[in-house]
């Protein structure tokens, strides 16, 4: 008889001991997300060491974003009709339950999270703790690559759940919306920005750190605290006039990513974020601390 899992439409998160009771299930397919900016290929070297069994290893540069132009931000998103092919060639269709996992916190199988929920599939969950742990559980890995059998992946994108560049410069002279920026605090005030040629971020924008989704552990805020968290960045904002942006569109999946923790949907990613918005010496820049109010549109 073949091992199924237990779809979880509706939590985001797993634990390791959760995904362990489900491993070897025909309709799961777990990816090895781990992935380092300053060093790009050692996520893929961890894995190849050693690994979940049956996880199949996605790179941030390659197989997660789109060729990087200048102006596009570093990691633009793949083409839907890419994304498609990739997500099809990982084994991934309907009936299949998806765990994301990196290193540890979350911060880039967030992205992969939200890649997969944009294309309508609902199947996804990211692993609690990543595969520090796992492996600190004491559950079994191994090395090597592996893959899984290609299947359809039908995509049905969810326009809602995105704003490119062009939308956000419109929706910012015509309309009420709130930015949060999920980068460090040093980088959103302009104080130094190691990364992208300037510092500072989007006019108006409200600063949420991605990292205070996480308790001392590394792993994710109850859903309470993270909805109390939010409420405060919020001040009455409702989520469907909200944007999450970053420095390349990465770890800003992760607040969204508490935010479906947390129960509060409706807010839109701008996939090229910063990186893209400072690569035009034209578009506004603030630097400082965060404001108190949100600014009123030009």
């Amino acid at each position: 008889m073949v091992k199924t899992s237990e779809h979880m439409h509706d939590r985001p998160l797993i634990s390791a001991g959760e995904l362990n009771d489900r491993l070897g299930a025909d309709d799961l397919a777990v990816i090895d997300c781990r992935f380092y900016l300053a060093e790009p290929d050692r996520g893929e070297s961890e894995y190849l060491e050693s690994h979940i069994p049956g996880a199949i290893y996605a790179h941030l540069d390659r197989a997660l974003s789109a060729p990087k132009t200048g102006t596009n931000g570093r990691h633009p998103l793949p083409e839907i009709a890419i994304i498609k092919k990739q997500f099809s060639d990982w084994g991934i269709d309907t009936n299949v339950q998806v765990v994301a996992y990196d290193a540890d916190a979350g911060q880039i199988a967030a992205r992969l999270w939200w890649m997969l929920r944009y294309l309508g599939h609902e199947q996804v969950a990211v692993l609690e703790g990543g595969f520090g742990a796992w492996a600190k559980a004491g559950h079994p890995t191994r090395g090597g690559r592996e893959e899984r059998s290609a299947r359809s992946f039908q995509a049905r994108p969810q326009t809602s759940m995105r704003i490119d560049i062009a939308d956000l410069l419109r929706l910012n002279k015509t309309a009420p919306r709130l930015l949060i920026d999920a980068r460090d605090p040093v980088r959103y005030r302009g104080d130094k920005e190691p990364i992208d040629p300037v510092g500072g971020h989007i006019p108006g924008a409200r600063n949420r750190p991605w990292q205070e989704n996480l308790d001392q552990d590394g792993f994710f805020l109850s859903s309470e605290t993270l909805k109390e968290h939010y409420a405060r960045v919020f001040r009455g904002a409702s989520p469907d006039t909200t944007v999450v942006y970053c420095g390349s569109g990465v770890t800003a999946c992760h607040d969204l990513l508490a935010m479906e923790h947390a129960g509060i949907r409706g807010a839109r990613l701008y996939p090229g974020s910063w990186s893209e918005w400072c690569a035009d010496p034209a578009r506004p820049v603030e630097t400082g601390p965060e404001p108190q109010a949100t600014r009123p549109p030009d």
